[in-house]
């Protein structure tokens, strides 16, 4: 299981673009998220062609089928779209990995046991 945030994982940081600008300016090292898909198909594709790891968040299965499609490293969800999105994740052996946003560590266990990928701390997006 991936851990992004926690105090004591060094991970990478995690930073919110919202045009090629941003992503251009960005840190090489960081995940760059996108938000919503709807909105920033166009930022997606720059971070496909140009092979910049992204993130996107996202609530809806069809959106996560082409978050993998455009090469999207991660997917950022809640929790309870996590149960229903890491399934199918794992049927078809999407190369992207499902992250549950969490405030707290109470949940890693629960998330683990049921297969999720990994974590993100909401304080680890910039």
């Amino acid at each position: 299981m991936k851990v992004f945030g926690h105090i004591w994982i060094d991970s990478k940081p995690i930073k919110r673009v919202y045009s090629i600008d941003d992503i251009k300016n960005s840190n090489p090292n960081s995940i760059l998220l996108l938000e919503p898909l709807i909105d920033s198909i166009e930022l997606a594709k720059y971070c496909q062609l140009n092979s910049i790891s992204y993130a996107l968040s996202l609530s809806y299965i069809k959106d996560a089928i082409f978050a993998n499609a455009l090469n999207a490293s991660y997917i950022i969800v809640e929790e309870e779209d996590a149960y229903i999105i890491q399934p199918i994740a794992q049927h078809y052996l999407f190369d992207t990995e499902i992250l549950v946003l969490i405030s707290d560590e109470e949940s890693i266990s629960r998330l683990a046991i049921e297969g999720i990928d990994g974590v993100v701390f909401a304080n680890a997006i910039q």
